[in-house]
């Protein structure tokens, strides 16, 4: 079995604009994600983050390159690679009007997957949603919400996961959930591909992160290998070791200062 979950080789995308303008936003995307890793795609607001995201599950076509995922061919072999994978959304895809386990129960069924009252209650147990099983997801907190959004992404245990920005819009204890939430996912096995553009985020969560800058991958490595890309710390009285929002600035800021020239 190979060890690549996620392959992706010169992926281009553009977008038709107003009075026949168009957009570039991805120019030849290239990385690899390994299995069972938490891979961040760290962007800013428009970068093509979710762009990726969506031609990786099949929802949109690109106009070149390719991508595979648990092994399936994006573009020949959508099917299969649907049945590999779930997506977590920017927005949750819970019905408020529904309780916890009735969502559940739903995607269960919907996925076909035996004994889906089963599930359901093993998912909320994980999750640590099964006081609030039988309320409804409307009533529910942002942190519960987000919880119980990737509760139902992980019906019928897919090896591939994508988590399209989790903690946007949810305050300081809700995003510490989600945070605990994925950790766990990875400590299981699953494969995670996290989009964010929150630095902190990509620092606490990632094995490996790649900056998405330009409609290309500008640098790709574990943290460590991407502070080591600035200058030595400098010592006076205490050495100060470079952040994630360091290097991410640095970077972006030469890319932005070169096209300039």
């Amino acid at each position: 079995m190979t060890d690549t979950a996620i392959e992706v080789t010169g992926l281009r995308k553009t977008f038709a604009g107003p009075k026949g303008a168009s957009t570039e936003v991805l120019r030849g995307v290239d990385f690899t994600v390994r299995r069972g890793e938490i891979f961040a795609l760290l962007g800013s607001n428009g970068a093509g983050k979710t762009t990726i995201i969506n031609i990786l599950s099949t929802l949109l076509a690109a106009d070149g390159g390719s991508a595979t995922v648990a092994g399936f061919d994006v573009a020949r072999q959508a099917a299969q690679v649907r049945e590999n994978i779930s997506l977590t959304g920017q927005f949750a895809a819970v019905d408020g009007i529904l309780t916890g386990r009735e969502n559940i129960v739903l995607v269960a069924k919907l996925r076909d997957v035996p004994e889906p009252t089963k599930v359901a209650d093993a998912l909320l147990a994980r999750f640590g949603l099964t006081e609030a099983a039988n309320k409804r997801a409307g009533a529910y907190s942002g942190g519960m919400t987000r919880r119980l959004d990737i509760a139902m992404s992980l019906v019928g245990t897919p090896p591939v996961i994508f988590l399209d920005e989790p903690t946007t819009g949810l305050d300081p204890e809700a995003r510490l959930e989600v945070w605990k939430t994925v950790k766990g996912l990875a400590d299981s096995g699953v494969t995670i591909l996290l989009t964010t553009q929150y630095l902190d985020e990509a620092e606490q969560l990632a094995d490996r992160v790649a900056i998405l800058h330009g409609g290309t991958i500008i640098v790709n490595g574990t943290l460590e290998e991407l502070k080591a890309l600035l200058p030595p710390a400098k010592v006076e009285y205490i050495e100060k070791q470079p952040t994630l929002e360091d290097v991410f600035l640095a970077l972006v800021g030469e890319k932005e200062a070169s096209s300039d020239e």
